[in-house]
């Protein structure tokens, strides 16, 4: 498979961001939009969608440290759903279990202080969640 991957962290205040090469063999970060009401959060992926010319989606699903589903994993597949049938792309879901933790890490690593850390970790968290998608296909497909 080819085309862009748009990674997609979604937390209560802001929506993490990462987009991949059209190989998919390279990650970036983007700028976390803040979480909004569906309609403007739509609005603001559909247009990021057409810019980069997104082939599919890939969603951080936080399941518990169990593997079991909870509340917000239900959240992610609720939001996934109609964003799925909103964008007509298609979408999968990513375990993203310690992402953040190790997005924090890495970003601390790197020399961020903790209030760049806090305005960074979402889309870090995405670019986490998209190379371990990648990697995942890459095995499938290998």
């Amino acid at each position: 498979m080819q085309g862009r991957v748009l990674a997609i962290d979604l937390g209560s205040k802001r929506v993490g961001l990462a987009v991949s090469d059209e190989l998919r063999l390279t990650v970036r970060t983007l700028q976390a939009l803040p979480r909004t009401p569906w309609k403007r959060l739509l609005s603001s992926l559909e247009e990021l969608c057409e810019q980069l010319d997104v082939r599919s989606i890939v969603m951080g699903l936080p399941l518990r440290l169990d593997g079991t589903v909870g509340e917000a994993a239900e959240e992610v597949r609720r939001v996934g759903r109609n964003l799925q049938l909103s964008l007509e792309l298609p979408l999968f879901f990513q375990d993203e279990r310690l992402t953040s933790k190790d997005a924090e890490s890495s970003l601390r690593e790197q020399g961020f202080r903790d209030v760049e850390i806090s305005e960074r970790v979402d889309s870090e968290a995405a670019s986490i969640i998209l190379r371990d998608f990648l990697d995942n296909q890459k095995s499938a497909e290998g």
